[in-house]
């Protein structure tokens, strides 16, 4: 039942362009304490709390291979001080608050701080993708939520290190049990790190056992760390993933694929599950109280970071006021809050039960106001976005580059997304974005910045591919925003419903046929239509000319395609893959 749950919420989620998080905890909650259907201690039993922190410890270890110093240092310093400055004032004035309103013990109230102030691109996505944000403001947004996600995960494992700890000791000897936590954590960590990466370096798994071994070995190191300090596995797998994902001589992206695969099946399940486990008490102990500190954390904490953080910076105050509003709370902050609940009950101390509640609570508010409220705040704010008018494009190949470069003459958002790096690479060196990976991965949903793009040009040879992104992204874009190059006729009865309404340029424009006009020296040119030479004419001067896209006077760009057919007026202009009259580099306009 848990699984198809699971399935159900995570397609309803992606429909409906909403964090996964939000229906898979109501839908825990309704089963758990709504109607007392579920109850995963009596499902589970003693398996419950290893289950949930193995959970954990794979989602941190996925989270942090994702955390490349290299990417940091080639962003935005805003960015830096959002994850930075921002982060640490978030938590210590929701903690302040925490200690003051709800009211907790001090050690309960800074692992409640540390534990909200992570975001994550889980929850950040979606809701980029459903407001026109302004590009800067939405990339600043979607970089913080990628990098905050593990720097923000450490930040809680360590607090909670320190304050399991202190729990019942000496100031002196709970200092000195953190230090021997935290160097347990990081020379298990350092090691486990460096092993794994020698034994993919050298090859010494086959391809079918690679992750396999590598998650095996991953919770092998957290168990043994566990052994070797109490509470250290945690830090050690977050160590781990840190070091692997910086060793530049490793390609992880089929470990990354296969860990978000496995991510999102645990995370599916384990948020159902401790949804469920909450009980009608924990729902009622949320008072005003608690409340009051929400709207605190809301208006007060984020805002003040990101106020002190963008001191110096170019931003204006509507832009800080916006970016202040938007901290979704998301996967991390659930899963680590319930593992500590756990662990803190166990160790009977006091204020630990309100944590999960109160973090979800946060989860919940944030990711309902935010995804409601943020669309009217930025227009009242004038920090929409233009129309998405950006393409992007699947596959690298010489012809999509041509036309990656056309369209980016005209001021057109251009991404091109390839499995095959040496294409990139070459698209790259000509100044285009790329992204390298399967454009439909949850590493890509989390990682590409499609803020400005609104249409997809599938011209890629990979047919076995083709259709899951063009499906994919239907979902997001519509389906009259997707186009593909035509299969070959034998293949066309197979394919004829995806083909309906999207076929590019014509029934003959297939992927062979196009880089070969491209090698035979063939060039997109632009072409104005007037008066005085219409559409007929142009097609009569240039009668094997190849129609790809028109200009319109109110510079949209139009697409051709072989199911609907266009005639473009006095005024436009036709770009064509054509025999050039001149040897001249990217599509220029005749006279």
């Amino acid at each position: 039942m848990i699984g198809m749950l699971s399935i159900g919420c995570q397609w309803l989620a992606f429909k409906a362009k909403l964090p996964a998080i939000l229906p898979l905890l109501l839908v825990g909650l309704l089963l758990g304490p709504g109607v007392e259907l579920l109850s995963p201690d009596r499902l589970m039993a003693e398996l419950l709390f290893p289950f949930i922190s193995l959970a954990v410890a794979i989602i941190l270890f996925e989270g942090a291979l994702t955390l490349k110093f290299s990417e940091l240092q080639g962003q935005n310093q805003m960015v830096l001080r959002l994850v930075s400055i921002a982060m640490v004032i978030t938590f210590m004035v929701a903690a302040l608050f925490a200690y003051w309103l709800l009211p907790l013990s001090w050690q309960a109230a800074a692992l409640l701080g540390a534990l909200v102030v992570v975001t994550g691109p889980t929850v950040i996505a979606p809701l980029l993708r459903s407001v026109r944000i302004q590009p800067k403001l939405a990339t600043l947004l979607h970089w913080e939520g990628i990098i905050i996600d593990p720097i923000g995960a450490l930040l809680a494992v360590l607090v909670f290190e320190f304050v399991s700890a202190s729990q019942g000791a000496a100031l002196s000897h709970a200092l000195s049990t953190f230090g021997l936590t935290l160097l347990a954590g990081i020379i298990s960590g350092v090691a486990g790190g460096w092993l794994l990466a020698v034994a993919l370096r050298k090859r010494l798994f086959p391809r079918y056992l690679e992750n396999v071994a590598v998650l095996t070995l991953m919770l092998t190191a957290f168990a043994i760390s566990n052994e070797l300090m109490h509470e250290s596995g945690l830090l050690t797998v977050t160590i781990m993933g840190i070091w692997l994902a910086n060793d530049e001589r490793l390609d992880l992206s089929a470990i990354i694929e296969f860990k978000e695969t496995l991510t999102v099946l645990l995370i599916s399940g384990l948020f159902i599950l401790l949804a469920a486990r909450l009980s009608r008490q924990d729902l009622l102990s949320l008072d005003g109280s608690a409340w009051l500190w929400l709207a605190s954390l809301l208006l007060i904490a984020r805002p003040i970071g990101v106020w002190c953080a963008s001191i110096g910076s170019d931003l204006k105050s509507k832009e800080r006021l916006l970016i202040g509003w938007i901290a979704p709370r998301g996967i991390v902050a659930a899963a680590i809050a319930s593992l500590f609940a756990l662990k803190l009950e166990t160790q009977g101390f006091a204020g630990g039960d309100r944590l999960a509640p109160l973090v979800f609570m946060v989860i919940l508010a944030t990711v309902i106001l935010q995804s409601t409220l943020t669309k009217p705040i930025t227009r009242l704010l004038g920090l929409e976005a233009p129309d998405r008018n950006g393409f992007m494009i699947f596959g690298a190949n010489p012809f999509a580059i041509e036309v990656g470069l056309c369209l980016k003459q005209y001021d057109i958002p251009v991404l091109l997304s390839d499995t095959n790096w040496d294409n990139l690479s070459q698209a790259r060196m000509k100044g285009l974005s790329v992204y390298y990976g399967h454009p439909t991965s949850e590493h890509a949903d989390n990682q590409l910045d499609l803020s400005l793009i609104r249409r997809l040009l599938i011209l890629s040879p990979y047919r076995q591919y083709n259709l899951e992104v063009a499906y994919h992204f239907q979902d997001r874009f519509g389906v009259d925003k997707v186009y593909r190059l035509p299969e070959n006729h034998q293949d066309a009865p197979r394919k004829k419903p995806l083909e309906r309404h999207q076929r590019l340029f014509a029934d003959d424009a297939h992927y062979r046929q196009l880089n070969q006009r491209i090698q035979q020296g063939q060039q997109l040119k632009a072409t104005g239509l007037s008066e005085t030479f219409t559409w007929e004419d142009y097609q009569q001067r240039h009668p094997i000319a190849l129609p790809l896209f028109a200009m319109t006077d109110k510079h949209k760009l139009r697409v051709f395609t072989a199911d609907a057919p266009f005639e473009p007026k006095p005024g436009w202009e036709v770009i064509a893959l054509t025999l050039p009259e001149s040897k001249r580099d990217g599509p220029q306009p005749e006279s």
